[in-house]
């Protein structure tokens, strides 16, 4: 399945009890989807989901189907520590119509690549999504091993790794020995263009929340061969990428939609909003970019 370039890992809006604000939603998913996303990742890290329930996924997952209403792919996050629930959780989204399924390495437990094989594997035989890998070792400890994507990428499902190592050398090398039409998506914006210049297929995104229509511009220049335009264009985008990463997301971008009057809420604990010195400062590189 072909989910597109310029994914957003969507933020969950709260109204001001902290409780899902689905209308909030409807109007964030219009506005990614007219900015530029093709397709949406949901309850993912950056939607928050360790604190989200259950129950809170299914319903997130019904909504923004029903909203979608086809118009672009959706992927759920549906993977945890917990091979037996994460197995459920995906079933359950694939009875919805979610399109696509992201899955965590297994964080906290430490398996080693054997597990982490057979974690993934497990997973895959019991649905039919296709699964994007997500290889985080800065969130989950463990890291998937260039070997063991490889090893994924022959499971007929398994279809796609998100990766936020930083590490363009095993980017690289997953490229070149991965089975035909397995697809490597950038987890960090700033190395959205680099990661595209070896072969990778686009971007899970955060910052395009606020910038995604230049970063839809950035990834389209680069694939009409435009090199120069699109590094210019990368460059601008730096700051504001970075700016987006200054406190544990989503605080920043939260702040930030907020800034662009979509007042998506606050964060659920442990996470905590931006102080007001961080918030000017997000402010004030945003009006800069303007």
């Amino acid at each position: 399945m072909d989910f597109g370039r310029l994914l957003t890992a969507m933020v969950t809006p709260f109204d001001e009890n902290n409780r899902m604000d689905l209308n909030i939603t409807t109007q964030l998913i219009e506005h990614l989807i007219a900015t530029g996303s093709d397709g949406l990742v949901v309850a993912g890290t950056t939607g928050e989901s360790p604190t989200l329930s259950h129950e809170e996924k299914i319903t997130l997952f019904k909504h923004v189907v029903k909203v979608v209403d086809g118009r672009v792919p959706i992927i759920a996050g549906t993977g945890s520590n917990n091979t037996q629930e994460s197995i459920e959780l995906t079933k359950e989204a694939e009875q919805i119509g979610i399109d696509g399924a992201l899955v965590v390495t297994p964080y906290y437990n430490k398996p080693n690549q054997e597990g982490l094989y057979q974690h993934y594997a497990a997973i895959a035989k019991e649905t039919k999504l296709p699964i994007m890998l997500y290889n985080i070792p800065s969130r989950a400890v463990v890291r998937l091993n260039v070997e063991t994507v490889v090893a994924l990428s022959q499971i007929e499902n398994i279809v796609a790794v998100k990766d936020s190592t930083g590490d363009l050398d095993g980017i690289a090398s997953i490229l070149e020995q991965a089975e035909d039409g397995f697809s490597v998506y950038s987890g960090d914006d700033s190395l959205t263009l680099p990661i595209q210049s070896i072969g990778g297929s686009g971007i899970v995104s955060v910052s395009s929340h606020i910038i995604g229509k230049e970063m839809k511009e950035m990834i389209e220049l680069f694939e009409q061969g435009k090199v120069k335009e699109a590094s210019r264009l990368h460059r601008k985008l730096l700051p504001i990428m970075r700016a987006l990463f200054m406190a544990p997301s989503p605080s920043p971008v939260k702040s930030a939609l907020k800034y662009q009057q979509i007042n998506v809420g606050s964060v659920r604990l442990p996470l905590v909003p931006l102080s007001p010195f961080e918030e000017q400062n997000l402010f004030r590189v945003i009006e800069s970019f303007q």
